[in-house]
C-alpha cells in the first residue's frame, strides 16, 4: 500500500495535469433498530474541489444512506468545528449508525475503545454525508507536499497557508462540496439539511444564507449545536461586558453542582438556581460591569459579593477582578482546595489538577483531551475495519496547525463590524420562509456558553412566522452534550420529531 500511494504522489508531482484521485471504499450494512433492521449502504470516499477546472483539493466525506430511492428522503450534511476539527464528534457521538461508548453522564471509560450500534442514529429519518473540511480527517490540498499544483499560498512572513483555511473561502468551499454532492448524486429533489458543531454551528447559520443565495441549495431545514455565533461573545474585557453576562449561569450552575454556591440550598433545583442566576446577570451584573463607577463604591460592591456567592468564589477575588472571571480562572479555582480543576467544555465534570502549585490553568480538559482518544479509535475502526478503506494517510480528528493559521477575510476595511453568524442567519430564514432552524446547547458548557444563544434569539427581531420555524432547546451536558447518554436520547427525540414537523 505504500508503494502505492508512492507512485500516486509522484505520478501527481511529475504529471500535475494528469491528477489521480485517492480511491474510496463503499459497504454494505445494517443494525438492528427497535428490533426492526435498518439496512443502508455506508461510503468513505473524496470529492475534488476545483480552481480554473484544475484540481485544487480532496475533501473527504463519510455517507450513509439507505436503501430506498424515495426522491423525498431527507439529506443531511453535517460538520464540526474547531476551526481544525474533523467530523468525527457528531458522526460517532451522535448521529452515525454506530457510536464511540461513553458513561451515562460522557464521562470515559478504560481501553481498549470500541464501537456500538446507535439506536439513536438519525439515518432512521435521513440520509447523512459528514464531510471532513481541508486539513482535517482525510481533506487536504492538493500536491501540498510538494508544493505544486496547489491551493497552497504564503503570508507577508512566507508561512505557507492554505487558501482554504479563512472564513470566507471555508464556507464556498463546503458550499462547492455540498453542490458538486447533489449533482453527483443525483439528490437535488431531496429535503435538504444542514447541521453544525461549535465553530461549526456559525458554519450552519452563514452557510443558511450562501447555499441559498450563491449555490441554489435550498434548505429545508439547519441544526446549530453549540455554535458560536458572535466572535465578539467569545471574549471579555474592561470595556466588553457580555462575554462576563453569558458565561455567569454556567459558572452558577457549578457552583451549585459542586457544593460551592452560597445562594442556594439542596432543595432548590439546578434549572431554578440557573434561571435566578441568568435574572441576576442581566438585570443586576450587567448595569453594574457596563457602567463601572458610575452607581457608586457601595452599590458595586454590594452586587459584586452577590455575585461571588452565585458562582462560589470568595468575595475578595470577585472584587479585586471587578467582576470579571474568566472562565479558565474559574475552572482552575473553584476547586482548587480539593485539588482538582473543571472541565471548560463540561463544567460538571473535574479531573485531579497535574499542576495544583501553578496560577494558570493548563490540565487536561475532562471533555476535550480525554474524549479524543475514544473518537480516534473509533473512526479508524469504523473507516479501516467497517467499511474497508484503504489508505496509510493519518485521520486528523483536530488539527491546532489549522487552528493557529485561522484567517479572517470577511471585512473589506479594518473598521468594519466584527465577523459574527446572526445577521446570516437572519438573512437565510427571510430568504426561505420555509427553512426550519433548531438551535441547541449543552448548559454545562463554559467555551460557548448557551446565555449566549439564548439573548441572540431575544435579539434578532423575528416576525411570528420566523419564531414558529425557529426550536430552542438545551440539555444537560456540556459542549459535547449528546455523548450524556440522557441527553442524546432526549435530542434524537426532539430531532426526529422536528424532521418530520411533528
Amino acid at each position: 500500500m505504500a508503494e502505492v500511494e508512492k507512485n500516486e504522489q509522484k505520478n501527481r508531482t511529475e504529471n500535475p495535469t494528469s491528477y489521480i484521485p485517492p480511491v474510496g471504499s463503499a459497504a454494505a450494512m445494517s443494525i438492528m433498530v427497535n428490533n426492526e433492521e435498518l439496512i443502508y449502504s455506508a461510503a468513505a470516499d473524496w470529492l475534488i474541489l476545483r480552481k480554473d477546472k484544475k484540481p485544487k483539493a480532496e475533501m473527504f466525506y463519510i455517507s450513509y444512506a439507505t436503501s430506498s430511492e424515495n426522491p423525498d428522503r431527507p439529506i443531511t450534511f453535517v460538520f464540526n468545528g474547531g476551526p481544525g476539527a474533523s467530523s468525527v464528534y457528531l458522526h460517532l457521538g451522535a448521529l452515525g449508525p454506530q457510536k464511540a461508548i461513553f458513561a451515562q453522564n460522557g464521562t470515559i471509560k478504560p481501553p481498549p475503545y470500541q464501537l456500538e450500534n446507535n439506536a439513536n442514529t438519525w439515518l432512521q429519518f435521513t440520509d447523512l454525508v459528514f464531510i471532513d473540511p481541508i486539513g482535517t480527517g482525510f481533506s487536504s490540498t492538493i500536491d501540498d507536499s510538494e508544493k505544486k499544483n496547489s491551493a497552497a499560498v504564503k503570508d507577508e512572513s512566507g508561512k505557507e497557508r492554505s487558501e482554504y483555511w479563512k472564513v470566507k473561502r471555508d464556507l464556498e468551499s463546503l458550499g462547492e462540496f455540498i453542490s458538486s454532492y447533489l449533482s453527483k448524486n443525483n439528490r437535488w429533489e431531496s429535503p435538504i439539511y444542514i447541521a453544525g458543531e461549535s465553530y461549526g454551528g456559525y458554519r450552519t447559520a452563514k452557510l443558511t444564507k450562501i447555499l441559498q443565495k450563491d449555490f441554489g441549495v435550498g434548505l429545508s431545514g439547519a441544526v446549530i449545536i453549540s455554535p458560536a455565533m458572535e466572535f465578539t461573545l467569545l471574549d471579555g474585557s474592561d470595556y466588553s461586558v457580555l462575554n462576563w453576562i453569558d458565561s455567569f449561569p454556567v459558572m452558577a450552575a457549578a457552583a451549585k453542582l459542586h457544593k460551592k454556591s452560597r445562594k442556594t440550598d439542596d432543595n432548590e433545583t439546578l434549572e431554578s438556581y440557573m434561571k435566578k442566576a441568568e435574572q441576576f446577570a442581566v438585570k443586576q451584573l450587567l448595569p453594574i460591569l457596563a457602567a463601572g463607577d458610575l452607581y457608586g463604591e457601595a452599590k458595586k460592591n454590594q452586587i459584586l459579593n452577590q455575585a461571588a456567592d452565585y458562582i462560589g468564589l470568595p468575595r475578595k477575588v470577585m472584587q479585586a477582578k471587578n467582576g470579571r472571571i474568566e472562565i479558565e480562572y474559574f475552572a482552575k479555582n473553584l476547586l482548587r482546595d480539593e485539588g482538582k480543576h473543571l472541565g471548560l467544555y463540561d463544567i460538571s465534570l473535574k479531573v485531579t489538577d497535574p499542576y495544583p502549585d501553578r496560577d494558570s490553568y493548563s490540565g487536561p480538559d475532562p471533555t476535550l483531551h480525554q474524549a479524543e482518544r475514544v473518537f480516534a479509535a473509533g473512526i479508524n475502526t469504523q473507516l479501516r475495519k467497517t467499511i474497508g478503506l484503504q489508505t496509510e494517510r493519518n485521520y486528523e480528528l483536530i488539527s491546532m496547525e489549522v487552528n493557529k493559521k485561522w484567517e479572517v477575510d470577511t471585512r473589506e476595511h479594518a473598521l468594519d463590524s466584527q465577523v459574527g453568524a446572526t445577521d446570516d442567519l437572519r438573512f437565510g430564514m427571510s430568504l426561505n420562509p420555509d427553512m426550519k432552524v433548531f438551535l441547541t446547547h449543552g448548559i454545562f458548557d463554559l467555551v460557548t456558553a448557551y446565555f449566549a444563544a439564548e439573548r441572540l434569539t431575544h435579539l434578532m427581531k423575528l416576525t411570528d412566522e420566523q419564531k414558529e420555524k425557529l426550536t430552542v432547546r438545551y440539555y444537560k451536558g456540556g459542549h459535547m452534550f449528546y455523548i450524556w447518554e440522557e441527553s442524546r436520547k432526549q435530542l434524537f427525540e426532539d430531532i426526529r420529531k422536528w424532521y418530520k414537523g411533528e
